[in-house]
């Protein structure tokens, strides 16, 4: 009887032993794979399995297998902050990566506060995120007050002084609008229309109308792709064109051209990081190489940081030692590293503070780099 004692309790160190040596990483993400923002929650989805796969294959975290719980938010506040909150009490993750859009991460900051989970924001840009005085979130894209920053300068490179905004009404489209306007009047430009319009409104016949009687020399357009793609074929409709056209987030994506085909032409974005400047940062061409191979089809910069979040963790970890949050939270605070996708560093808001957006262009059914001059691929082109 003793003898089987032992052995039983043998058996039950040895089972023990065994669990915790297989035991996982667990990090929750809610992502936008179905509803409006199901194109940059994709891309992004995309990167973090390449990333799960690629840390797991050099040994993981702290010699455990990164196991990435990733749920769907249907691209609604609502349905997000029941992910974070499911992912966090229920589901008990040790780390969550913040979800897409300035208006989503906005919504469950409050919940990733409230149980102390320290926050990559990979795809929240909206100044207000870091204006409420949370702790735990830090963004690694430039704030959305800085966004047409670089466009600005192009037209005042080029001798172009008038333009027209037009903004839908969530908070990174109203942000980006109030922001350009600021920079537009430092950069002494006239701005000859303003207007916004409800999130979700497809027909802008209307608007290009007004915009066309205001004679402006660009077109700048804040929302996503939807209204990227919808203001472009408003502007067919009256069978006119700006010398410039620029739409915010949309056009940087491949799908914003398979939609729009021969008229993408000439549109120009703002983008974080491309794939043909990619030999400028570190991992970023082997990134490139990787996930083309992997998904038949060139990353965004949407999936660029999301990886680039995945390689900060990755080093936040190794500092610590630990998953400890606190310990973690402290790290993604003060840390000043260089990503695939540039500089990360941030303010005491945890507002990303050393990056900055550069101009991309549509030309000859490609995406250029035309500003910064110092890393163009090509020179602007604008309409006559």
């Amino acid at each position: 009887m003793r003898i089987l004692l032992i052995i039983l309790l043998y058996l039950t160190i040895l089972s023990s032993y065994v669990f915790s040596d297989q035991q996982q990483v667990n990090i929750g993400i809610s992502l936008s794979l179905t509803g409006k923002y199901a194109s940059f929650g994709h891309m992004q989805k995309n990167s973090y399995d390449l990333w799960q796969h690629t840390v797991n294959a050099k040994g993981g975290l702290l010699g455990r297998k990164v196991n990435l719980i990733i749920v769907d938010d249907h691209s609604s506040e609502e349905k997000a902050k029941t992910n974070y909150t499911n992912l966090i009490e229920k589901d008990h993750v040790d780390l969550v990566i913040g979800p897409y859009s300035s208006i989503i991460c906005e919504a469950i900051m409050p919940i990733v506060e409230k149980h102390k989970y320290p926050t990559l924001l990979p795809a929240g840009s909206a100044d207000q995120i870091w204006e409420q005085g949370f702790q735990y979130g830090f963004g690694l894209t430039p704030p959305a007050s800085k966004y047409t920053v670089g466009f600005l300068e192009l037209l005042v490179h080029y001798k172009y002084k008038r333009i027209a905004i037009l903004n839908a009404d969530d908070s990174f489209s109203i942000t980006l609008a109030r922001n350009t306007q600021k920079w537009a009047k430092r950069l002494a430009l006239e701005i000859v229309y303003l207007n916004e319009f409800k999130k979700g409104t497809k027909n802008l016949l209307s608007f290009s109308q007004g915009i066309q009687k205001s004679d402006p020399d660009a077109v700048i357009v804040c929302g996503h792709l939807d209204e990227s793609v919808d203001m472009r074929n408003a502007l067919k409709q009256i069978n006119w064109y700006p010398k410039a056209y620029y739409a915010s987030v949309g056009p940087a994506l491949s799908e914003f051209h398979d939609i729009m085909g021969e008229d993408a032409e000439l549109t120009f974005s703002s983008s974080y990081w491309e794939a043909d400047v990619s030999d400028k940062y570190v991992f970023s061409k082997e990134f490139t190489q990787l996930f083309t191979e992997r998904y038949k089809q060139q990353p965004s910069y949407h999936a660029a940081n999301a990886y680039a979040a995945c390689m900060i963790i990755e080093q936040a970890v190794e500092k610590t030692k630990s998953l400890d949050r606190e310990n973690l939270r402290q790290v993604f605070q003060t840390m000043n590293t260089l990503t695939l996708i540039g500089y990360y560093g941030v303010d005491k808001t945890g507002k990303q503070i050393r990056q900055f957006p550069m101009i991309i262009q549509w030309q000859n059914d490609k995406k250029q780099v035309v500003w910064p001059m110092e890393i163009q691929t090509v020179a602007p082109v604008f309409s006559r």
